[in-house]
């Protein structure tokens, strides 16, 4: 039986109202389910945090409302609640956090990369851009975001759902976002540090000297240096000694990558030291080098694990260190050795990261183990502490 043209648009027009109808019963249903009040984890003083609670706001058109499911302890975070240098407190931080979509602003659709976004997806944020222009997502300059806000290291406003240290944070206009609905909770926790580590190999891959059969030293096996043999690893390099002066976490290393092990206290001296490196590489110094600890002595250090003509990465001062002590005519010149250095990273890092944690878990490397502890967030104040004992290697707050 043929439909008249205008019957056709009024079933059109029925089907489109009943669809905007349970569209509308869904969100008005989600929005029943969201609470009224957050709790955030405010940073009144040194070394203490108060559970404080705030209304959850009204949602602007390009905000999203985000339930946290974890979040975790930076060395950012630790040197803030030692002794706030930044001068943010009172303060909610948390930056390496990730979370369910709860709720969007009607003119959200899809992430920084071009993925759709719905409620229900989990995500992660990377900066707030706000009115930079040159920085995006396939910026052909790779322009580092350091200079960007962050949540997690805003000052408290009348929102105060800034830092991933809560129930709820509030994304807001100009943020980054990205859809991670297919990676698990401890790979989306450790995004925000792998993005560092993937940042750092990029800028060693520069020098043209880091390729597949270097050889390379990782100085320091705190997270930082793990991900960073995790990432070498990846990419198809084998020869990696790790450096460090603890036996357990030098045993890691050799679990997420590196072929042998040196621990600095089994040395008298920086020329001992480097002698034992050099026998780790068969009678050769290194190729390439990255140094990821934030001790200016171990930056003075690893110049002499590296053969004439190699390269450096410095990655481990993410905030003054203070200065190293170096002869330029030896370590450098006569040395011809090519250095980079590495802050942070680009929009274009954090997304190749999650290609980088597929990889990492295909080729069996356990960085699931990095997150060693997890506390509810009314213990943040003990996981900070943890933390601070260096008693585990990556400490998470879980909401879950």
């Amino acid at each position: 039986m043929e439909m008249k043209e205008t019957e056709i648009e009024k079933v059109v027009r029925q089907v489109l109202q009943s669809m905007m109808s349970d569209q509308e019963q869904e969100r008005n249903q989600r929005d029943f389910n969201i609470p009224k009040i957050s709790r955030v984890a405010m940073l009144t003083g040194v070394e203490h945090y108060e559970i404080q609670e705030y209304p959850i706001p009204q949602l602007g058109e390009e905000d999203i409302l985000v339930k946290v499911e974890g979040c975790g302890i930076c060395g950012t975070d630790a040197h803030e609640f030692k002794g706030d240098p930044f001068g943010l407190i009172p303060v909610v931080l948390g930056h390496e956090g990730t979370g369910e979509i709860v709720k969007m602003g009607r003119r959200v659709k899809a992430d920084s990369a071009g993925k759709p976004l719905h409620v229900g997806d989990k995500v992660v944020s990377c900066m707030i851009f706000k009115d930079n222009p040159d920085i995006t997502m396939f910026d052909l300059n790779k322009q580092n975001v350091g200079g960007a806000d962050v949540y997690g290291l805003l000052p408290d406003d009348s929102i105060h759902l800034n830092g991933w240290f809560a129930d709820y944070i509030v994304l807001r206009k100009g943020s980054t976002v990205f859809n991670v609905s297919d990676l698990d909770l401890y790979s989306r926790i450790l995004i925000e540090p792998c993005a560092v580590l993937v940042h750092a190999v990029e800028r060693g891959k520069t020098t043209g000297i880091l390729k597949f059969n270097s050889r390379v030293v990782v100085q320091g096996c705190g997270p930082i240096g793990l991900i960073c043999i995790a990432v070498l690893r990846t990419m198809g390099i084998e020869h990696i000694v790790a450096v460090d002066g603890e036996q357990k976490r030098l045993d890691f290393a050799k679990e997420m990558g590196a072929e042998r092990a040196v621990n600095f206290k089994d040395f008298h001296g920086t020329e001992e030291l480097s002698e034992g490196l050099k026998a780790a590489f068969d009678g050769k110094l290194a190729d390439f080098g990255f140094q990821c600890t934030g001790s200016p002595i171990a930056h003075g250090n690893i110049y002499k694990f590296i053969r004439n003509g190699g390269g450096l990465c410095e990655l481990g001062f993410f905030i003054n260190g203070g200065d190293a002590k170096i002869n330029p005519h030896f370590d450098i010149c006569a040395k011809e050795i090519t250095i980079v250095g590495s802050w942070v990273y680009t929009l274009r890092d954090y997304a190749t990261t999650f290609d980088f944690l597929k990889r990492a878990k295909g080729i069996g490397l356990p960085l699931e183990k990095l997150i060693t502890h997890t506390f509810p967030l009314e213990r943040i104040n003990e996981g900070h502490r943890t933390n601070l004992a260096m008693e585990g290697l990556k400490i998470a707050i879980v909401n879950m």
